[in-house]
């Protein structure tokens, strides 16, 4: 009597690769956006700080000299969004700038490009796309 030893093959069908590679599809569609959003809040988030940063130089600034006029950008702050160097994505500049009114302008640059401006004025009012406030 003949008896056949057949060794079979463990291995994945191509059915089951298919619905592995949906799933993870699937998940990156997900994670992607949500991923890119979460970066850019990071970055938005950066340049809120650096304008609170910067108004507090400039109260600084006119506790010392009775004025906001003849304040110089960088003197008293950065200039850019990160305040540590690298790429920018936010450049900082000094608008309006009188004895008494300020505003400066985080305005979107690089990776940020479209995102939309931040500002902060000598009173303390935020601005995020020329609407009242910034995001959260």
């Amino acid at each position: 009597m003949l008896v056949l030893n057949r060794n079979k093959t463990k291995a994945f069908t191509l059915m089951e690769v298919m619905i592995v590679v949906a799933i993870v599809g699937i998940l990156a569609a997900i994670a992607v956006p949500a991923y890119t959003e979460q970066i850019k809040k990071g970055k938005r988030n950066d340049a809120m700080q650096a304008l609170l940063a910067a108004s507090e130089a400039m109260e600084r600034y006119k506790a010392a000299n009775f004025s906001y006029d003849g304040a110089v950008l960088g003197n008293f702050f950065n200039t850019q969004v990160p305040v540590d160097g690298g790429a920018a994505y936010y450049t900082l500049s000094l608008e309006d700038l009188s004895a008494t009114t300020y505003t400066i302008r985080a305005a979107d640059t690089g990776s940020m490009e479209g995102d939309g401006d931040l500002t902060i004025n000598q009173a303390g009012q935020k601005e995020y796309k020329g609407a009242s406030g910034w995001p959260d």
